[in-house]
Formats: structure tokens, C-alpha cells, sequence
């Protein structure tokens, strides 16, 4: 009996059209490779009102109804943290393909596509998992996913002076955060938001969470790390008696006095590693660590 072809759920960025050759690129190597491609409808319309890219023998999916043995996101980071939101905890291995700069999730560029699908279907290559956190209210539940792969930040509104945040981990007050917000986030998040508020940089693996103040009024006030089985609970205070709860960017509105949970989620996201790049050399690239700017 005939092995069942592999079946790819593709996820992309709509606001790229320069990218057109690139996706056009992505598509012909997966119909080379005989696989069943299913796309998601809003990047699907994209594809063919924007980039007018013939799309025959793929099928579309709404929502959340696909399965699929990868998911394919098509973008930069920002495209693969929306494509681990709508994966969730089915479990299915996610491929980032850069379409723009260097990435840290989505690592594989254009060029390499060929090779690294080669290495799927020959079963060459490493599944990464990446611990996510997921934050609870006691209040109206949250309208989308309420898991993040990078980090969840608790922010004052645009036109509000700073909110006052009292944080107790695993029962024990630890301080009340005087600031324009906090960020709560997971090594995979670690060189995002957090890293641009002072933040550290935490190795993927690690089982951490790090708390980092954003613009802090006292200059004491310094980023902490706990275990990622504990449990953050946090109350805020504020003069316009709101707040936004940021979930890897997806912003929601909550009122003061809503009592907020952070704890660690009971699924992970797999990540498809076969680009042979390292987290090391990743680091050293987007950072620029070692390189002379005088050159």
C-alpha cells in the first residue's frame, strides 16, 4: 500500500505582495513535492485577488477546521507566533519561512526551501517544543487565543498616566510594579518585547518565566525570573480605570479591579527545525555580537 501523502496547512502574511516570487516559489516546490496543501481563506483571497497566483489542487479551510501533518508559515515572526495562536494545542509541527529579515522562529529562508522540505519527507530533521504561557481573568473572557508563545504584556492605555500592578507569585506578594506596564514572558519571547524593556535574554529550554517592568517610575525596580510552574497573579490599578492585556501583540481592553492569572500552558508549540541554523548563531546575527562597525 501507497504511504499517504504528507499534508501541508499554509499560513501567510497578507500585507507582503512584493513577496509574490517568493510565495510563487513556496507553492511550485510543495506541488513538486506531491504533497496536499490546504490554505488558510484569508491568506488564500490574498493570494489570488492581490498576487493573481493560479492556486489549483490545494483546498481552503476556515478558522480553526484544518488538520494537517505541518503547518507552513509564510512571513516573519509575527506571522508565526498568529500561526501558533490558530495551531493551538494540536501539536502540529510548525515551519517558519522568512519572507523579510533574519528571524528567530521563522529561520528558514527562501533559498533553502527546497532542501528543507527534502529533509521533511526524508524524515531528516528536529521538532523543537517551546513552552507557552496562558494568562486567566476573573472577568469577561478573553476574545482570542489566550496563549502566548512570546509574552503577555499588561500595559496603560495610550492617553493614561502609569498603572500601579500588585504581583504575588505562587501566593507570596512580590511588589507592586509603578510603571507603564509589565511584561511576562517565555524564553522564546525573552528577545522580543521584553529584551527592548531591559529584559534578559533566556535561552529556549530553560523552564523560566521573566518579569520585566516596562518604563518603571522608581529605577530600583529590576526584571526577575521564576519558574515557569509558577503561578502570577496580578491586580491593576489606574486613573482611567482601564487597561490592555497584550497577548503576542493581540490587545485586549480590561477593566480595573479585574484580577489577572499567568501560568504556564498546558500545551506546547513544535517547531521544525532543519535549517542546520542554531539559537547561538542566531543570536549572534540578529544581535550583531562580534561584528566591527567600523568596517
Amino acid at each position: 500500500m501507497m504511504p499517504q501523502p504528507l499534508k501541508f496547512a499554509l499560513f501567510g502574511n497578507i500585507y507582503q505582495a512584493r513577496k509574490s516570487a517568493a510565495v510563487q516559489s513556496l507553492l511550485s516546490c510543495l506541488a513538486e513535492h506531491r504533497v496536499q496543501v490546504c490554505v488558510d481563506r484569508p491568506y488564500y483571497d490574498f493570494l489570488v485577488s492581490q498576487l493573481q497566483l493560479p492556486l489549483s489542487g490545494v483546498s481552503v479551510f476556515e478558522g480553526d477546521r484544518f488538520d494537517a501533518d505541518f503547518a507552513v508559515s509564510v512571513g516573519g515572526d509575527g506571522t508565526f507566533l498568529r500561526t501558533a495562536a490558530r495551531v493551538g494545542g494540536k501539536r502540529i509541527p510548525i515551519l517558519g519561512v522568512n519572507m523579510g529579515r533574519l528571524g528567530f522562529l521563522a529561520e528558514v529562508n527562501p533559498r533553502e526551501l527546497e532542501e528543507s522540505l527534502h529533509r521533511i519527507l526524508s524524515n531528516d530533521y528536529a521538532v523543537e517544543e517551546r513552552e507557552l504561557v496562558r494568562v486567566e481573568t476573573d472577568g469577561e473572557p478573553f476574545q482570542g487565543c489566550d496563549c502566548a508563545l512570546n509574552d503577555v504584556a499588561i500595559l496603560k492605555r495610550d492617553d493614561a498616566s502609569m498603572i500601579s500592578i500588585h504581583a504575588t507569585v505562587n501566593g507570596h506578594y512580590l511588589t507592586t510594579f509603578q510603571a507603564d506596564g509589565l511584561v511576562l514572558s517565555t524564553p522564546t519571547g525573552s528577545t522580543a518585547y521584553s529584551l527592548s524593556n531591559g529584559g534578559p535574554i533566556i535561552v529556549p529550554g530553560t523552564h523560566v518565566l521573566s518579569m520585566t517592568a516596562v518604563a518603571p517610575h522608581s529605577l530600583n525596580v529590576r526584571p526577575i525570573v521564576v519558574p515557569d510552574s509558577a503561578v502570577v497573579e496580578l491586580a491593576v490599578r489606574c486613573r482611567s480605570h482601564h487597561f490592555l492585556v497584550a497577548i503576542d501583540g493581540r490587545s485586549e481592553k480590561c477593566l480595573e479591579g479585574v484580577r489577572l492569572t499567568v501560568r504556564k500552558a498546558p500545551y506546547a508549540v513544535r517547531v521544525v527545525k532543519c535549517s542546520g541554523q542554531t539559537y547561538f548563531q542566531t543570536l549572534r546575527d540578529k544581535m550583531m555580537w562580534g561584528a566591527d562597525i567600523r568596517e
